[in-house]
């Protein structure tokens, strides 16, 4: 079975990509898989990093507040089509799958114009622009969220939920281990601020601000800056020097972390949520207001209104987090609450409920 998977830009389409190939290669050891990404993306070294071909398409996003600038997108979307169809030839894929970002779009566009079976997968609550150009000729159409139906062609759609790094979720230590493990005191209550990989500037300054009100408190705190915030949220914490405080740019231990967080500040990208959910962390999502469709915004609504989440607009986090956060850790109830509705919510197993679909899909192939 031959599998092509194009898709990419953020860990939040790159992870679920992963997850993907390798329930694929867990019940067809000799499937040939290859990925497509855009050429300067995160795709391009995270996905050999985990063992897997991949070729750089030069597409780009269209820039929809300076127009004049699209001429060279335009131009690069043309290449990028006729290096898919060249990778079609040459690759000859019994299904793309396609979970979103540049790449995705001229991939599958060309699939399915030579009448190869695709699949789509989408993360959000609020179905990209990509995947719904896409949609109308996809086989079938998987999906985390209820009420897809507004984007998607009913009979199509199946309510799998969004693969996730298995290494992360499945971790069994206790959460007073997972504090020791990390490095901070099991009987404090553990504070962890998620930015991503190149981090959140809201966040991170709301939290300058924060921070030492919630070591007062009695809580430890790990604030995850991501790389373009960590010298300066770094030099604040020296001005705090307290050892019940880390501040890094990245987190190398994600398991520990779902494990040992008495309570998770983070966006509201369909990549975390779904981690959290199945993680069963109480947390407040402050979505970003730059995402296309403001689809973050909506993912984090589909929780809170289900009181899964607490949800502080970006416009608000620095008037509010702070308080917010100090509440929760006065009312351990209400985070337990938080929690146990967020792993309601939960779907397991998506991945190898995608690799159902493929299968079904690709047919005497895949036996």
């Amino acid at each position: 079975m031959k599998v092509l998977i194009s898709g990419g830009g953020t860990g939040g389409h790159i992870f679920p990509a992963l997850a993907i190939a390798n329930a694929v290669r867990r019940r067809h050891a000799d499937a040939e898989i290859l990925f497509v990404g855009a050429e300067g993306r995160m795709e391009m070294e995270r996905v050999p990093a985990a063992g897997y071909r991949i070729i750089g398409l030069p597409v780009a996003g269209f820039d929809r507040k300076r127009l004049w600038r699209n001429f060279k997108v335009v131009w690069k979307l043309m290449k990028s089509m006729r290096m898919a169809r060249k990778v079609l030839r040459d690759f000859e894929p019994d299904i793309a799958v396609g979970v979103g970002g540049y790449a995705s779009g001229p991939m599958l566009k060309e699939a399915q114009k030579r009448g190869i079976p695709t699949l789509i997968q989408e993360q959000n609550s609020y179905a990209g622009v990509t995947n719904k150009l896409l949609a109308a000729n996809a086989g079938k159409i998987c999906v985390a969220y209820d009420g897809m139906e507004r984007f998607f062609p009913a009979d199509r759609i199946v309510k799998t939920g969004n693969p996730v790094r298995k290494d992360v979720v499945g971790s069994r230590v206790s959460r007073e281990d997972a504090k020791r493990e990390l490095g901070f005191n099991p009987n404090r209550p553990l504070v962890v601020v998620v930015g991503g990989s190149l981090g959140a500037r809201t966040i991170n300054n709301a939290m300058k601000g924060a921070v030492k009100e919630l070591l007062a408190s009695g809580a430890s705190v790990l604030w995850q800056t991501g790389k373009f915030y960590a010298d300066e949220c770094q030099e604040r914490a020296r001005e705090i020097n307290d050892s019940n405080l880390q501040v890094t740019a990245f987190v190398g231990r994600m398991d520990l972390v779902y494990r040992g967080a008495d309570l998770m500040v983070s966006r509201a990208g369909a990549s975390t949520i779904s981690e959290i959910q199945l993680a069963g962390v109480p947390s407040v999502l402050v979505p970003s207001p730059n995402v296309a469709e403001d689809h973050q915004r909506k993912n984090a609504e589909a929780l809170a209104s289900r009181k899964a989440a607490e949800m502080i607009l970006d416009s608000e986090c620095a008037q509010r987090l702070t308080e917010v956060i100090k509440e929760l850790l006065r009312e351990p109830e209400r985070r337990d609450m938080l929690g146990a509705n967020a792993r309601r919510m939960a779907l397991e197993n998506a991945d190898e409920k995608i690799v159902d679909e493929i299968e079904a899909i690709v047919g005497d192939k895949a036996v």
